[in-house]
């Protein structure tokens, strides 16, 4: 690869990692290419972009794309591939499910919005984050469970109003 080819590659890594609010950095060695074939095809299926480089491509887009992700520096050793996402906790469900058969990937690290988690153990983790979509839903159902109680509250409270007036009424008349 020239020096040219390698400064093109440094800048689309680079605008990725400018665009992207979440990515896993793991470790796909030791996997036949059977089942780094696999592994590609579900990615591709829930829309995450697998893509392999060198460590030090990696490493000079992150210091080139303006944001600070010195904590990754570290896990940049061996083999590494990058999954960029829209949904954080995606990758994490997806390593998972894929270790469930293999021993591979393992996750060396994860920018999630402005967190950086470090080692395979955290898989579980962000496996267990809640995406925005998710949170908004659990927040409109909170506030929306308050004023379910109130009108159905007032609903039958006015059911049992009618009632009486309706018996007070026939009292009357008798």
């Amino acid at each position: 690869m020239t020096r040219s080819e390698k400064d093109q590659l440094i800048e689309q890594l680079s605008e990725k990692l400018k665009s992207s609010t979440h990515f896993y950095i793991t470790d796909l060695s030791t996997m036949t290419v059977e089942k780094t074939n696999e592994l590609r095809r579900i990615c591709f299926k829930k829309d995450i972009e697998l893509q392999v480089a060198k460590n030090t491509i990696i490493r000079k887009a992150m210091e080139r794309s303006g944001n600070d992700y010195s904590g990754l520096f570290d896990v940049l050793k061996g083999s590494s591939s990058i999954m960029f996402c829209e949904t954080a906790n995606v990758p994490a469900k997806i390593i998972k499910d894929f270790r469930k058969k293999n021993d591979r990937p393992l996750l060396k690290g994860a920018f999630v919005e402005s967190s950086v988690y470090i080692g395979d153990s955290n898989v579980s983790v962000l496996s267990d984050l809640k995406s925005k979509n998710e949170l908004i839903a659990d927040i409109i159902a909170l506030l929306q469970s308050p004023a379910q109680n109130v009108i159905s509250g007032l609903s039958s409270a006015g059911g049992k109003l009618a009632g009486i007036v309706k018996t007070l009424s026939e009292k009357n008349e008798n």
